[in-house]
């Protein structure tokens, strides 16, 4: 998987500079398929004065085994030092989006999300169980600004803030707790309980059949929620490339370097020693993602404007803080409608 990603991102990043582009006086234009990023890249385009976007989004996660750094890890390994571990961790995402531009230089976005995931565990005596969790969760407003678009190039700015409507404290039945119910750890809640600010800065350009693109994002975490704890801040920087095939579809690949700060403070709820999600030692680390999809765009007819887009992604790498469920594949299917 690692080799096939890689000798596909170097075969259109080769094919992205032997690109001649022409009408260099032209901006660039979202009307084509390739005119958005990947689907599951946030915040990539902006819209013109008095346009609307709606979009959903469905992503699907796996999170399967553990690693301890770089490596691969066993349960026994986990299970030698804590009571519990997990296994899988499946998590299902369910986003609705708009967007609205009062200006050409300025459009607005709003998001809402919609979050279930459930967690196996083994313990050290053999036993199984399942832990589930699922609602709405932090609500993302942000404003994007323009400064330029020109050459078939453009630049904008993001300024996000995360709002902390989903919710830290959700809980389930566990062997030790039953029959109540008990607090879950850290990666089975559903928002993140801080008000969250972002900043992403995002170029583009555009050639006669190719596109590319590249942002950078930071989300920064300030304070304490109300279970005395903040997640790590979140840096990504996210690279793609994309080939219109025909006026109507567009294939891509993307290259995201992502790292994720270790948690800080301590769920005074949570015994750090009884499973290794409770442990805040076991949370961050640095990741190397890889992306391949394809977008679809009517261009006409009644349905024009509409986009659906696919990707897979999987990491090319993980370097893991303590010992953690290590991702596996993750997929994003999306609709964009614009009027």
């Amino acid at each position: 998987m690692k080799i096939y990603f890689s000798a596909l991102f170097l075969v259109v990043t080769t094919a992205f500079y032997a690109q001649e582009t022409n009408n260099q006086s032209l901006k660039r234009s979202a009307r084509r398929p390739d005119g958005h990023a990947p689907i599951s890249t946030m915040g990539d385009h902006m819209h013109g004065k008095g346009e609307w976007m709606f979009s959903y989004r469905y992503m699907y996660m796996n999170m399967d085994g553990l690693r301890a750094g770089t490596d691969d890890a066993t349960t026994a390994d986990a299970l030698a030092d804590y009571m519990v571990t997990p296994t899988t961790m499946p998590m299902n995402m369910h986003m609705l989006g708009a967007m609205y531009a009062p200006s050409d230089k300025v459009t607005l976005m709003v998001m809402f999300n919609y979050l279930n995931m459930e967690m196996d565990h083994l313990t050290r005596m053999g036993g199984t169980f399942t832990t589930e969790t699922s609602g709405l969760g932090d609500i993302n407003v942000s404003l994007m600004y323009r400064f330029f678009n020109k050459n078939r190039q453009s630049l904008h700015g993001q300024l996000g803030i995360s709002i902390p409507t989903g919710s830290v404290t959700e809980s389930d039945v566990t062997p030790a707790s039953a029959p109540n119910e008990t607090e879950l750890p850290y990666p089975m809640q559903i928002g993140s309980g801080t008000l969250d600010p972002s900043l992403a800065l995002t170029y583009l350009g555009q050639g006669e059949t190719i596109s590319w693109g590249s942002q950078l994002k930071g989300i920064f975490r300030f304070g304490k929620n109300d279970r005395e704890y903040r997640y790590g801040n979140k840096y990504s920087w996210n690279n793609w490339l994309a080939i219109k095939a025909a006026n109507w579809i567009s294939f891509s690949a993307r290259l995201e370097g992502l790292v994720i700060g270790e948690l800080e403070g301590a769920d005074p709820n949570l015994n750090p020693m009884m499973v290794i999600t409770a442990d805040t030692n076991n949370s961050g680390g640095t990741f190397l993602n890889g992306g391949l999809g394809f977008n679809i765009y009517v261009p006409s007819g009644s349905l024009k404007n509409l986009r659906l887009g696919f990707e897979l992604a999987s990491p090319l790498l993980q370097d893991l803080n303590g010992i953690q469920l290590k991702n596996k594949e993750t997929l994003t299917f999306g609709i964009q409608y614009s009027l």
